[in-house]
């Protein structure tokens, strides 16, 4: 039972007990008031009416007249008149009744006041005796009314005093609802704060919630920070800072399976001329500064776009993958100018003579990863027979496009979107005991000639501003296939969506229509839109999660010491991008880190899901290491 019902009980009854005391106190203080106002009253009227009977005639006619007189004032109830001897010589009884008094209550408060008696002469002999009752009709209905008025009194008191104490109470408890919601939050792997309260028995209550939030919350910010660290000694060279060799290719991989408004982008390698030689004329800490100069400014070039990334292949070559940017040739002016940049601000001696040929190549989506290498390898070594600073780019083998401008691209996207001549591919995520999570449901465009993946056409979507038209086709496609077919569904929700606030609006519009689909809907957002738009990520988070919704990130990988700092979003899911999947049966650094983020998302309640998964070997690895789920070319569903 609640305390405010509680308090209402304790007011009722207080009430009762106070009501029931003053009204037996007071009901009786009145009654012996109003029985000794009447008595006096009998006593003074008999004396008055029998001084008044001494001086008439003492004829019958005359006695009945006079006392029938002082009836009829409505005063009475009794007077009568008797002889010496005991015998009436006249009588007037009156049968009125008390208006508005019922019966119970004069019966359980009887007013027995005595009747007044007094002598009448006749001369200097006694005529008779006088005895008269006044009327306790007018008592009653003073008691009645008085009684009935400090009930009232009492009933609205109670009313008060409870509404009153309910107010406080609520207030005074409010500390405890806090308290309460803050435990909710930490059921749910979010790890916040109240207010520390004025009441000195919640103070504490409070604040060892608080610094058991306070506890975690720092241990999960130390654990994050401890496998970024883990993260980037196993990714990155150690002495440039970029990523090396292994990890770098492996981006490059996931890149080219992307299927988003980033998909497709250039690759471009540059060569730095003969460090050898540099290193024997100026000895190696000097040519170490350089490196580590170039790699700062390839690092800053990359952390200008998202989903950009710089390399080092070997000792001399230095790459950068930009994805969602395939103007290959003015990419190309912008990294020669940043080396250029990195040699100048190195300062040394004979390294203005280093020579940097760059060769570059621009790709779609499927593009194979040797191909790319190899027009991007043969691009290179063009540019070294160009000159010291010459630039090489290769146009891959590839059929044009349907649509040679933008208007083009949205006559067509358009003219899709209208018609819905838009489906959702099906991939299974698996569990680790190999039961199904959930569909994986890529979304398809039926144009030019075809159904398209979504990297042909999304990154001239989200050039012209559909890509909130498109999610919202997919959304409503998902709910409609959940309620047919009753499967758990996943969608993708962009960048873009993300901060958009009409699509925030129909996507909760369209869940809360549908509570029942909306309970098997898994909602995912790219790494990289987490990350520009938090502030509306939180808000979709807090949003989605009473519906049922469950939600989680996409591509995880580069920032993972944010993930210490997810844990007061609910996230129920995280997946693993490609580039740390690929390989991870014979990539023991991958293996570290991927351990500690399986025992990091594992500590606040999110599941683990792996991209990409291609060969048996990886899906054992990746059993081992903690992992929840996998999706990807090598994983199928087990024959039923």
């Amino acid at each position: 039972m609640s305390l405010i019902k509680q308090l209402w009980i304790a007011t009722l009854c207080l009430t009762l007990l106070a009501l029931g005391g003053s009204l037996v106190v007071g009901t009786l203080s009145t009654r012996d008031h109003l029985v000794q106002a009447l008595t006096v009253k009998n006593i003074d009227n008999a004396g008055s009416l029998a001084l008044v009977l001494s001086h008439l005639p003492k004829d019958p006619v005359s006695v009945e007249l006079q006392l029938a007189a002082r009836m009829d004032t409505g005063h009475y109830r009794l007077i009568r008149l008797v002889d010496p001897k005991g015998g009436v010589i006249a009588e007037q009884v009156s049968d009125m009744t008390a208006d508005g008094v019922p019966d119970w209550f004069r019966a359980l408060i009887p007013l027995a006041a005595p009747a007044g008696v007094a002598q009448v002469q006749d001369g200097w002999h006694q005529f008779g005796t006088l005895h008269v009752e006044s009327h306790e009709r007018y008592a009653y209905e003073s008691l009645w009314h008085s009684t009935r008025e400090l009930l009232l009194w009492f009933a609205a008191g109670g009313i008060a005093c409870g509404a009153l104490g309910t107010l406080l109470l609520k207030r005074i408890l409010r500390p405890l609802d806090d308290v309460v919601a803050q435990a909710t939050a930490i059921g749910e792997r979010r790890f916040v704060t109240t207010r520390v309260p004025r009441t000195l028995e919640f103070r504490s209550v409070v604040g060892a919630m608080n610094a058991l939030s306070g506890r975690v919350r720092m241990m999960l910010s130390e654990e994050s920070e401890r496998l970024e660290a883990l993260r980037f000694q196993s990714q990155h060279d150690e002495l440039t800072r970029v990523m090396n060799r292994s990890q770098f290719l492996r981006r490059v991989e996931s890149a080219l399976a992307r299927e988003d408004a980033h998909a497709g982008g250039s690759l471009l390698i540059a060569r730095i001329g003969d460090i050898a030689a540099l290193n024997r004329q100026l000895g190696r800490p000097a040519v170490d500064t350089l490196l580590r100069t170039l790699g700062h400014h390839l690092l800053h070039l990359a952390a200008s776009q998202p989903d950009w990334e710089a390399g080092r292949l070997n000792g001399t070559d230095f790459a950068l993958l930009a994805s969602g940017d395939d103007d290959a040739d003015a990419l190309a002016q912008r990294m020669q100018a940043t080396i250029a940049a990195a040699i100048a601000d190195a300062r040394l001696d004979g390294a203005a003579q280093l020579a940097y040929p760059l060769g570059a190549c621009a790709f779609s989506p499927g593009t194979a990863l040797k191909a790319l290498l190899a027009r991007t390898d043969g691009a290179l070594a063009s540019a070294e027979q160009g000159g010291a600073h010459a630039i090489c780019v290769a146009h891959p083998d590839r059929p044009p496009l349907a649509h040679t401008d933008l208007a083009g691209w949205r006559g067509a996207l358009d003219e899709a979107i209208r018609g819905e001549r838009i489906q959702l591919g099906r991939f299974p995520v698996v569990g680790s005991d190999g039961a199904l999570l959930h569909w994986e449901s890529p979304v398809r465009l039926q144009m030019d000639g075809g159904w398209q993946s979504a990297g042909y056409f999304m990154p001239w979507a989200a050039r012209l501003g559909l890509i909130s038209r498109i999610d919202a086709t997919v959304l409503r496609l998902a709910l409609r296939d959940i309620a047919t077919a009753g499967r758990p569904l996943g969608i993708n929700v962009s960048a873009e969506s993300l901060r958009d606030a009409d699509f925030r609006g129909q996507l909760l519009a369209a869940l809360g229509e549908q509570p029942q689909a909306a309970r098997q809907l898994w909602v995912e957002v790219p790494e990289y839109g987490v990350k520009q738009h938090a502030a509306e990520f939180r808000e979709l988070c807090q949003a989605l999660k009473p519906l049922g919704c469950r939600v989680g990130i996409e591509h995880c990988g580069r920032e993972l010491d944010r993930i210490g700092g997810l844990h007061d979003l609910g996230l129920d899911y995280i997946k693993v991008d490609v580039a740390m999947v690929r390989g991870i049966d014979t990539d023991t650094g991958n293996q570290s880190v991927l351990r500690s983020l399986c025992m990091l998302a594992h500590s606040v309640g999110v599941k683990v899901i792996a991209e990409g998964v291609s060969s048996d070997a990886e899906r054992g690895t990746l059993a081992t290491l903690g992992v929840d789920g996998m999706t990807g070319p090598g994983v199928t569903l087990p024959a039923a």
